[in-house]
């Protein structure tokens, strides 16, 4: 199924969450506009955007006058709706299986690769050690998991794997290390050969300290 219209996709180049809907969006080969928010001047705060999401969070899609905001609410109002069961199983188990990495999205992920990118990157007065241990922990268990199976959440590609690649492909970034986790490394790498992809902006890595 095509959308009638272009989707619109608020975005910013610099979010991870916005570039997993986008990569999303360009999988299913949907046809969508992006509109660029530039959240280092705070734009995501003002009345407009607000209008279209009260949290003041990228990335907001308007599909045809209905708005879905939050990255795992798109992959799975897309998929739902655009996709089939590939990419979102309807069996409780499946189902079950990819809601698990959805989470892990949305807590590890995002508090651990994801935060350290943004304490380094941004100057964020934030615990980087807790990010960087807390990475550590996540990519031995994604390291044990992959070196059985392909892909996440199934033997097949699904949104889990589309939530969780954004900011573990730039956990170099906040001064993580991919190199001590080949599985991980592979798992990365299918991901960027699935027709349509589209990268992520790459940012300059953290300078390295001098002893």
């Amino acid at each position: 199924m095509q959308a009638s219209s272009p989707i619109k996709l608020y975005r910013s180049i610099i979010s991870g969450h916005a570039h997993r809907a986008e990569l999303f969006l360009s999988l299913l080969g949907l046809s969508y506009a992006t509109i660029d928010i530039d959240l280092r001047a705070g734009q995501q705060h003002g009345a407009e955007f607000l209008k279209l999401n009260p949290f003041g969070q990228v990335p907001v899609i308007d599909d045809n006058g209905t708005i879905v905001c939050d990255s795992n609410a798109i992959l799975t109002y897309l998929a739902l709706k655009y996709g089939d069961e590939h990419w979102m199983p309807r069996d409780p188990v499946g189902a079950a299986n990819v809601q698990r990495w959805l989470s892990v999205a949305a807590g590890q992920i995002a508090f651990g690769p994801g935060l350290a990118r943004i304490i380094k990157q941004f100057n964020r007065p934030l615990d980087i050690n807790a990010a960087v241990d807390l990475a550590a922990r996540l990519f031995a268990v994604m390291e044990s998991e992959l070196a059985q199976r392909q892909f996440l959440a199934a033997d097949h590609v699904t949104i889990a794997d589309i939530a969780a690649y954004s900011y573990i492909a730039r956990a170099p970034e906040g001064g993580i290390s991919l190199q001590p986790y080949p599985a991980l490394q592979a798992w990365l790498q299918r991901i960027e050969a699935l027709p349509r992809f589209v990268p992520m902006i790459e940012l300059p890595l953290p300078a390295a300290k001098v002893a």
